[in-house]
């Protein structure tokens, strides 16, 4: 297995972003991304594209054929890569291990999703969920992570004021990402008096529905300096499975897919938790980000919510968390996001990240799930 390189990123701004189409987004991604590897179209092997539901937001499937063909990038092979709102870390995946295994040299993964062309998002972000034991009983998504949140804060005694850090500590970092849905700060007592959305989270504790899309440019990392001064190398990349339902659990305050592929990626990279210098989390909802922090290592369980009281993920912190402005306020267009993450990290190590910077970063990682945790996928780099 060979060692690979990331040598160009892309994103796009998110937000709702009437005036571009579900095709203009990953052109647009794609693009800047193979300028940013200072490589050219023709240079590409493949392409993994993460998309959760172009079907029900866009009435368009076959969309690995769309893209290529509207990039101007056919013959070269397209793959759409789906798992919810994982789909973006697996195409990343996907494309890591293309490479790795010497099958393709040059790769580029990417993530599009275009979510405000239709009047209602939910019944599509709904099938994420089980659709037998959950969706068709109306359960929402909102509704199973506060269900996660109540339970949290009865096990463990999370106050909701801890919960409604992780979304102000989000839009204090988007304040500085100019590509952010969201770049405004918001205050504890914002979130509180927001409105309920499934008790006891309010409007600002979900991340919004987000158009958008970015890209990631793979190669062999033997072959990385040819392309870029500031190549950046995967060091880990791993994926677990869990329940799709939540009632399956054996813990609902704990993503056990979280816990494995993670525990999988320290091993694969050989490190522990304390030698990441910062994270990009998948806080969907302010409880997730909490969540995060506790199955990624980084805290004992039940102690996320004091440590975000107490600062520990702020960018000034021992571990910072999303810079970016995480899903929260960046945005959240389900299957770019973990795309996104990913070019935030290399931002960061490249030392390119601008007010957002992270002083010394040298190793980062990516979380990504889909659903409530039946998919997960972790991703560690290094400068």
């Amino acid at each position: 297995m060979r060692d690979v390189a990331i040598i160009g990123v892309s994103q796009t701004k998110f937000g709702e972003l009437w005036d571009k189409s579900f095709r203009d987004l990953i052109a647009e991604a794609g693009m800047k991304a193979i300028e940013d590897a200072n490589i050219e179209g023709d240079d590409l092997d493949a392409m993994y594209v993460g998309n959760m539901s172009a079907g029900l937001f866009v009435g368009q499937e076959h969309i690995a054929s769309l893209i290529a063909d509207h990039s101007g990038l056919t013959p070269i092979p397209c793959a759409r890569v789906e798992a919810a709102c994982a789909s973006g870390g697996l195409a990343l995946r996907n494309g890591i291990m293309a490479v790795a295994s010497g099958f393709h040299d040059i790769v580029i993964s990417a993530g599009v999703e275009k979510m405000t062309d239709v009047v209602d998002p939910t019944p599509a972000i709904a099938t994420a969920s089980d659709q037998e034991w959950e969706a068709q009983q109306g359960v929402t998504f909102p509704s199973l992570y506060a269900m996660m949140a109540r339970r949290h804060m009865k096990e463990y005694g999370t106050t909701r004021e801890q919960l409604a850090m992780v979304s102000v500590i989000n839009h204090e970092n988007a304040v500085n990402n100019p590509l952010a849905q969201f770049p405004m700060e918001i205050t504890v007592d914002k979130v509180l008096n927001s409105s309920m959305v499934a008790d006891p989270l309010t409007l600002l504790d979900c991340s919004p529905v987000s158009d958008g899309a970015a890209g990631v440019i793979l190669c062999p990392a033997e072959d990385a300096k040819k392309y870029t001064d500031t190549p950046v190398y995967i060091k880990a990349s791993a994926q677990a499975s869990g329940t799709i339902a939540l009632h399956d659990r054996r813990d609902i305050t704990t993503i056990d897919s979280t816990i494995h592929a993670s525990r999988k990626a320290y091993e694969m990279a050989g490190m522990t938790p304390k030698d990441i210098d910062l994270v990009e989390v998948h806080d969907c909802f302010s409880i997730n980000g909490l969540l995060a922090i506790e199955d990624l290592g980084f805290v004992e369980k039940g102690q996320g919510g004091p440590a975000i009281e107490d600062g520990m993920t702020r960018r000034d912190g021992e571990i910072p968390v999303n810079p970016s402005g995480g899903l929260k306020a960046r945005g959240h267009p389900l299957g770019a996001t973990g795309i996104a993450q990913a070019a935030e990290i290399v931002w960061q190590l490249r030392g390119e990240a601008g007010k957002r910077q992270i002083d010394g970063a040298e190793i980062g990682m990516t979380h990504n799930i889909g659903g409530t945790g039946g998919t997960a996928a972790v991703h560690i780099m290094s400068r």
